[in-house]
């Protein structure tokens, strides 16, 4: 069997075992009345927002739909489209090409990257105009929906759907040759509860069509419009969301497996008032002939305020087993040792505790995490929960010399050598331990020999490797190769940041051929990899990773070449050409170097960007929306109570310290090299920032942008200005993080790792208005909130080494050297250039008024020979370091 495999600038693969793919829907104009006021006002930037915040808050695929009267449809989709593919953090997800005109969709199949989807076809206007389509779209390599539409109109009843749909999928498969597993039928969503009487089957008949389509056309897949069901409570959110949940319900138990759905509008299936719950399913159900007029009753009365919960102990009056489960699910601590001794005396052996009750416990935790009735930060609160009592037990095994415990198997972890970062690995490490994993944890900065020989010792049955900066996806393909020399056969899991699938199966797993690579995406994912890599399918589990990666190496190789490129001179010559004069130049009110010794942590509090710290716990979606999210709202707002707790602490007991270097530096540009002097005459140069150029063929009129170009050239005979920054929040967290965890106490050793790099965030969102209004001196009635910060509203930037803008870490070392930053703040870089401590951030500013962030993308060659000239290192050194920038 085939499946169905979309991508972006990453891949999907839709399988039987996959949950349900969510469609977003925000970047419609049928839909949406804000993104048609953005599209129709040209506010391009805000629309790419939106389709950010879609990708952020968990949409796997994006839905694009520009079909309004009074735009140009083709031109808006194709200029958005060609904007999204410029945005790495939207395009690595599938497009949804969404139009009735066929015009607009062909223009946007013609701009997407990867394999995306066509929203729609029908038979709507006869078979040949449908054969003529659909033989376009597979042309264009894209799947398509197909709606159940024919020429006699839309399918309102469960026998026109089945209808349709298999004449539809007979005409594709048979006479277009077009891949079952390409097709996605819509059989139409269409408002229940209407008061007419011919409506009361929509919903039914939908569910069975549904379960007749995934039976009977083999590989064709079913999605739909969710919203629509609802129609007729328009202005009753709580009943509609109701409606959603039970809608999805149902549908997804009969084979819908993808849908348009708004993730605000829909109420947790478990958590829906019961009364209210079976009146939605009468009416979706048609179980009873007043069902209708029941739910409009009770719709009526229906308030959808949430009900608060009460604090209560009734719990500790049940069995003790029954409250240590309890305490795993809810994460409670406070009565562990009491219960564990009590159940202690209930078994001949204390060993029989964990493998029993806690051990029970902990599969209802992995059972509710795996069906995504639990998020991870519960569990993580459960893992805490399951140390201590193990904690509490093990000097009890150890006293029995023959008290062994049995696991599912040993992982050991590691962040590879020269990384520092180690919140991922550790949340991986606590979801595999919950799942009755032996973890061997050996830190951060672990070369590869170390992390065989570890491997033998243990005998290991899994290893994890996990790693933030790019760098270290050279060492995780070192480490596969030293895996191959060390004749080993061990599963290798692969997972961090910058990590992705097309990586791994380019240029990592072909290294190990001895034993299986994999990578993996995210936490949740974690514990069903390990269990097939281990499980009695193994086998058959390795043999479909093998042929997806084959896949995506083939598909690689078919489409590296696609996107047009200029050659490095050419780039060049098409660079930015920006005014320079006394507007555009402002002379620093303090050159030089300058050092904040402790900087007060509560001035920092009020700059901290809260939504990524949602996503390291994998909760996804923008902050403060997230508090009142439907799906993961709760959890967040506990999480969000639980951080500003400790950064009370932190900040009024002064857990942390805080400090930072930076300085201004008269600079000019010669083509992409910028030359950093010690004064305004420009007596001598203290240091060269080397710059990297846009490759990528643009629009006519759009330039290839450098770093470079925002500084005046030399030739100008005009003094410009560079400046430079290094700020750290990680000074004392080591002494925490230990506290916590000899406690047993991930949850907060996690926290506090994730607090301190909010905190290092702020101080550089802190320090740059700082230089802005005061050292510098060219934004002096600035007044931007926190909001607008985050928006990168503010004049001037503050690239990284390292990212986009500016891939190349090696820029570190003279950016270091320029403002003695290791001596000035006791951040020190590692050999592979990441920052210790990790919880630190480094970078250039630029103050002219059209100085803006961009992504460099693919470079070839000759740019890479230019640079490792101008820097003077050796050529293969400097791919190493570019690798993941450089056209295969």
């Amino acid at each position: 069997m085939n499946y169905l495999r979309l991508s972006g600038l990453e891949a999907i693969t839709i399988t039987p075992e996959s949950n349900f793919i969510n469609i977003g829907e925000r970047t419609n104009v049928t839909g949406s009345r804000a993104f048609l006021r953005m599209i129709k006002e040209n506010d391009y930037e805000a629309a790419l927002s939106v389709a950010r915040e879609q990708v952020e808050g968990g949409a796997q695929i994006i839905d694009i739909n520009m079909d309004e009267g009074m735009i140009d449809g083709k031109e808006a989709m194709v200029k958005f489209l060609n904007l999204i593919a410029a945005e790495p953090d939207i395009s690595s997800v599938p497009i949804m090409v969404d139009s009735s005109k066929w015009e607009i969709i062909e223009a946007g199949l013609q701009c997407i990257q990867g394999k995306g989807i066509v929203n729609s076809i029908s038979l709507k206007e006869g078979e040949e105009n449908f054969i003529r389509q659909a033989k376009l779209i597979k042309r264009y390599g894209a799947a398509t929906v197909v709606m159940a539409f024919d020429e006699q109109g839309q399918a309102d009843s469960y026998e026109r759907r089945i209808e349709i749909c298999e004449r539809s999928y007979r005409i594709l498969v048979d006479h277009v040759k077009f891949a079952p597993e390409d097709i996605i039928f819509d059989p139409n969503i269409f408002p229940v509860a209407t008061g007419m009487e011919e409506h009361n089957n929509n919903a039914l008949d939908f569910f069975r069509a549904t379960k007749w389509i995934r039976e009977n056309l083999p590989g064709a897949h079913v999605s739909g419009g969710v919203s629509n069901v609802s129609f007729s409570f328009r202005g009753n959110n709580p009943v509609r969301e109701a409606m959603h949940s039970a809608f999805l319900y149902h549908a997804i138990k009969h084979g819908m497996d993808m849908g348009i759905v708004n993730p605000s509008m829909l109420e947790v299936y478990d958590d829906i008032d019961k009364q209210l719950l079976e009146y939605v399913e009468d009416v979706l159900l048609n179980r009873r002939e007043d069902a209708t007029e029941r739910l409009l009753d009770f719709a009526e009365n229906f308030k959808g305020e949430d009900k608060k919960k009460e604090v209560s102990l009734e719990w500790r009056n049940a069995p003790v087993n029954e409250r240590l489960a309890h305490a795993l699910v809810k994460g409670i601590v406070d009565f562990i040792d009491e219960d564990v001794e009590e159940c202690r005396h209930q078994f001949p052996r204390p060993i029989m505790v964990i493998e029993g009750p806690l051990m029970d416990g902990m599969n209802i935790v992995g059972d509710l995490f795996g069906s995504g009735k639990m998020f991870l930060p519960q569990v993580v609160k459960s893992a805490r929960v399951m140390k201590k009592a193990v904690a509490y037990l093990l000097p009890f095994i150890d006293a029995e010399k023959d008290g062994k415990s049995s696991s599912a198997g040993k992982v050991i972890m590691a962040t590879v050598k020269g990384d520092v970062h180690d919140i991922g690995k550790n949340i991986v490490s606590v979801v595999l331990s919950c799942n009755n994993y032996e973890i061997v944890d050996l830190g951060v900065m672990v070369p590869a020999e170390k992390i065989i020989q570890a491997a033998i010792d243990e005998r290991a049955d899994v290893i994890g490797l996990s790693g933030l900066i790019t760098p270290s996806l050279d060492e995780m393909v070192h480490m596969a190769k030293e895996m191959e020399r060390a004749n080993l056969s061990i599963p290798l899991l692969i997972g961090g940041a910058t990590t992705s699938k097309v990586h791994t199966a380019v240029k990592i797993e072909q290294n190990y051929q001895k034993g299986q690579t994999v990578h993996v995406l995210d936490a949740s994912r974690s514990v069903t990899v390990v269990e097939q890599l281990l499980g009695h399918k193994k086998d058959q589990f390795v043999k479909d990773i093998r042929a997806d990666y084959a896949r995506v190496r083939e598909h690689h190789e078919k489409h590296r070449g696609a996107k047009q490129v200029l050659s490095y001179a050419d780039a060049l010559k098409n660079k930015l050409v920006l005014e320079f004069n006394s507007e555009t130049i402002k002379k620093p009110n303090q050159l030089g170097v300058q050092v904040i010794e402790q900087q007060d942590l509560s001035e920092l509090v009020p700059y901290i960007d809260w939504t990524p710290f949602f996503q390291t716990w994998e909760l996804h979606g923008k902050f403060p929306r997230i508090l009142k999210d439907e799906v993961v709202g709760k959890e967040a707002t506990q999480l969000y109570e639980d951080a500003q707790h400790m950064l009370k602490q932190i900040v009024d007991e002064k857990w942390l310290t805080a400090k930072a270097v930076y300085g201004i530096f008269p600079a000019n540009s010669i083509a992409d090299d910028i030359e950093i002097y010690s004064d305004e005459q420009r007596t001598s140069v203290l240091g060269i920032q080397h710059s990297l150029r846009q490759q990528t063929k643009k629009a006519a009129g759009q330039p290839n942008l450098s770093l470079a170009d925002f500084i005046a050239p030399k030739e100008t005979g005009l003094i410009d200005y560079l400046g430079a920054f290094v700020v750290t929040a990680g000074h004392g967290i080591e002494e925490h993080v230990t506290r916590f965890e000899v406690d047993h106490d991930d949850y907060n050793s996690i926290m506090i790792k994730a607090l301190a790099d909010r905190l290092a965030e702020a101080f550089a969102e802190y320090l740059h208005a700082k230089v802005r209004r005061e050292t510098w001196g060219y934004a002096l009635d600035e007044n931007l909130d926190n909001d607008a910060l985050i928006a990168e509203q503010y004049k001037g930037i503050r690239p990284a080494p390292g990212y986009p803008a500016c891939p190349d870490h090696t820029e570190k070392p003279t950016l270091f050297s320029l403002l003695n930053a290791e001596a000035l703040s006791g951040v020190s870089l590692t050999e592979t250039l990441a920052m210790w401590p990790a919880a630190s951030v480094s970078g250039w500013y630029f103050a002219h008024p059209d100085s803006k962030y961009f992504g460099l993308g693919k470079v070839t060659l000759d740019q890479l020979d230019n640079i490792s000239s101008r820097k003077k290192m050796d050529l293969n050194e400097m791919k190493r370091w570019l690798s993941s920038n450089l056209i295969d």
